[in-house]
């Protein structure tokens, strides 16, 4: 080992990584490589090869070296030299002797409360001269620390949003939210790695001890990749049927391709992928994160408060408007910190929101939007806040776009914007609605403040050009509401009303269209599926209802995969030629997939899982595989092939395996078919000790 070893008669170091790892919760990551969270101390024992009282002239003269980035400097803090010694200052790195005898001694060491995050070296120097490498071990950020900026203080959150591997991901439309089930995987054996090889493309290594730095560099970084590992959604049904769909079950195999370009990209259908992605990465380093999603979410307005958008006189979506789109739903991750950066109000919980690359480049293309500043409306604090106020609170303005040219504005139904934000709830696999933290209800008093004051704000900045609401007054009263249901089976049927209310004292004849189209998650046109057109007369005083069954029978080609329906209701007075506008999107339910096993079982007895597959569909699901996966219960993956299941059918199969870890673990089922892919399911079952 050298002459410091020759001349200490060290014979290895052990850094005791089970012990330590156990004590810093790092436990789940590995058990032999020492990873620790900052604040904490950790314990090193040195071994030696003779009775250590021979040394004892040489150990006064000894002193700990740590190290990390590509370039250690005292001056970055990047390197940092130290003596073993009980008078060590605890806010910076000290060491002292805990236990001695002549063979060993076992050396606490601790780190700053605010030391750099990433891989150390630490070095053992004897004199200021012979340096003597120990080992190599990793520091992260540590949210049981109080004097920590990550610091979370209750234990359930902690147990949540750092240490929980199986999460929830909420997708679906407002009235119909559909949960994913989601493997983030912080724990998996390369997961800190690759976490802290993209941070190394920062070379701002000294700031890496501000989570807040760290964070925006990881969330540029992965919004970056993930545009270069998309797959362009299909045109066309055979294309779609054609293209093999890489699973979305779990954020590691991702991240993996994505930094290593082992696998298949991501289908562009499901780019929401990169919100567990980051998630995952922040919570592999320590920082309690989460995955939000945001229902009828207004984006890409430039911080608008009106969102366009064009209809054809059929009701059928005609282009884009300037301002933005409305998004069925919007994924988005937010971590926990403090922000010393800010002004006094701003802690809690950080919106990654990607932008506009800066001149710093991609580095600098994401920005950490505290959540109380949107729900305040506090623009001046940074432009993000003025999208992602936008972003919940706009206001959505319907034209139609006649024939000649010309644009008609409608008189639609203002939408509500900002719907039914949601979470995963603490501790629990349930929906938790947190809008609240985002905009103060609907209709209150602080509501009408904070908007009052975001259009001031507006009109000073922007002189008043093109933010204002047209005004519209409606001389002669149509109105027309559609009623749908919230979800419509693949290839089965609901009921679809419009209604039309004639409040006038004269009769009425009135164009009405309705059609039906399938969207993608961020409002884009996949494609136009159904229109039909009537002449009615509305007598005076009328309230008429036209009921129809809609069915994918009605529609001249299947849905896309991964798309929603957007029900549309166009009527246009005959005499005025204004026009009233409606609509409804519609989730499409594929086939249920029910598990049937106890909560709770014994640590290593056999347990048998009953899973059943009922086919609502008017065809054959063919070549049906279904994998069984769980951390924790079984080893590897397991799949099935389990044949047809005709229409109207029900397939059961059972299999056995035996849980070997304890705790709380998730069992999912995923089943595909020449119908569709990524059918899921899950099940909770704690593992408890064996009584025998």
């Amino acid at each position: 080992m050298g002459k410091v070893a020759g001349a200490l008669g060290i014979k290895r170091c052990d850094f005791q990584a089970a012990k330590n790892n156990k004590e810093h919760h790092t436990a789940a990551i590995s058990s032999r490589h020492l990873i620790v969270r900052r604040g904490q101390p950790f314990t090193i024992t040195l071994h030696f090869r003779a009775p250590v009282s021979r040394f004892l002239s040489a150990l006064k003269k000894v002193a700990l070296i740590v190290q990390t980035g590509e370039q250690p400097s005292k001056t970055t803090g990047t390197q940092a030299t130290f003596p073993i010694s009980s008078l060590g200052d605890r806010k910076w790195w000290s060491a002292a002797v805990e236990e001695r005898d002549d063979q060993s001694w076992s050396i606490s060491v601790t780190t700053p409360m605010d030391a750099i995050i990433g891989h150390y070296s630490l070095l053992l120097q004897v004199s200021g001269r012979e340096q003597l490498r120990l080992g190599r071990f990793t520091v992260l950020f540590n949210p049981w620390n109080r004097e920590d900026t990550v610091f979370l203080e209750n234990e359930a959150e902690r147990s949540e949003y750092l240490l929980n591997q199986n999460g929830l991901i909420y997708l679906g439309t407002a009235d119909c939210i559909q949960e994913e089930p989601w493997d983030f995987g912080q724990f998996e054996r390369d997961v800190v790695d690759l976490s802290l090889g993209l941070l190394g493309l920062d070379k701002k290594v000294e700031e890496w001890s501000q989570p807040a730095h760290v964070a925006r560099v990881l969330g540029a970084l992965l919004h970056a990749i993930k545009e270069k590992n998309i797959l362009p959604i299909p045109q066309t049904q055979a294309a779609q049927e054609g293209a093999e769909l890489s699973k979305r079950r779990g954020s590691a195999p991702i991240l993996r391709q994505w930094l290593t370009g082992q696998g298949r990209p991501v289908h562009e259908g499901q780019a929401w992928v990169l919100a567990a992605v980051t998630c995952t990465v922040l919570r592999s380093l320590g920082i309690p994160a989460r995955v939000v999603t945001t229902f009828a979410s207004a984006q890409g307005t430039g911080g608008s408060l009106l969102v366009d958008e064009y209809y054809s006189e059929e009701g059928l979506q005609n282009g884009e408007g300037q301002r933005g789109r409305i998004w069925i739903f919007q994924t988005s991750t937010e971590c926990w910190m403090t922000r010393p950066d800010l002004s006094q109000g701003y802690d809690g919980w950080q919106i990654l929101y990607p932008c506009v690359p800066k001149e710093g480049g991609v580095l600098e293309s994401c920005d950490l939007v505290p959540v109380r500043a949107v729900k305040h409306g506090a623009l001046e604090l940074t432009p993000a806040v003025s999208d992602l106020f936008a972003s919940v609170s706009a206001s959505c303005v319907v034209w139609k776009c006649c024939e000649d040219g010309k644009l008609e504005l409608t008189d639609s139904n203002t939408k509500y914007v900002g719907n039914n934000i949601s979470t995963k709830v603490v501790g629990s696999d349930r929906c938790e609605d947190i809008t609240q933290n985002y905009k103060y209800p609907a209709g209150s008093l602080q509501e009408k403040e904070v908007l009052e004051k975001v259009w001031k704000e507006k009109m000073r900045s922007s002189k008043g050009s093109g933010i204002r609401a047209p005004s519209y007054q409606r001389p002669d009263p149509l109105y027309l509401f559609l009623e749908a249901p919230s979800s419509l089976p693949l290839r089965g049927e609901a009921q679809l009303s419009v209604i039309l209310v004639n409040p006038t004292d004269h009769q009425k004849v009135v164009q009405l269209a309705i059609g039906a189209q399938a969207l993608y998650y961020n409002g884009v046109l996949a494609a136009e599926l159904w229109r039909e057109k009537l002449t009615l007369t509305l007598s005076a005083n009328l309230v008429k209802r036209i009921t129809t069954s809609l069915s994918f029978s009605h529609f001249e080609r299947d849905p896309p995969v991964n798309s929603f329906l957007r029900l549309t209701a166009v009527a246009t007075h005959s005499e005025s030629g204004l026009s009233c506008f409606a609509q409804e999107d519609v989730a499409i339910c594929r086939p249920h997939l029910a598990i049937e096993m106890p909560e709770q079982v014994e640590q290593y007895q056999p347990l048998t899982v009953l899973v059943s597959i009922q086919n609502s569909l008017d065809s054959s699901m063919k070549d049906c595989v279904m994998s069984i996966f769980g951390r924790g219960l079984i080893h590897r993956e397991r799949r099935y092939r389990l044949g047809s299941v005709r229409p109207g059918s029900t397939l059961c199969t059972q299999f056995q395996f035996t849980p070997t870890h304890l705790g709380l673990h998730r069992l999912t089922v995923e089943v595909d078919c020449n119908m569709f892919q990524n059918l899921t399911s899950y099940r909770s079952v704690t593992v408890l000790p064996s009584n025998s």
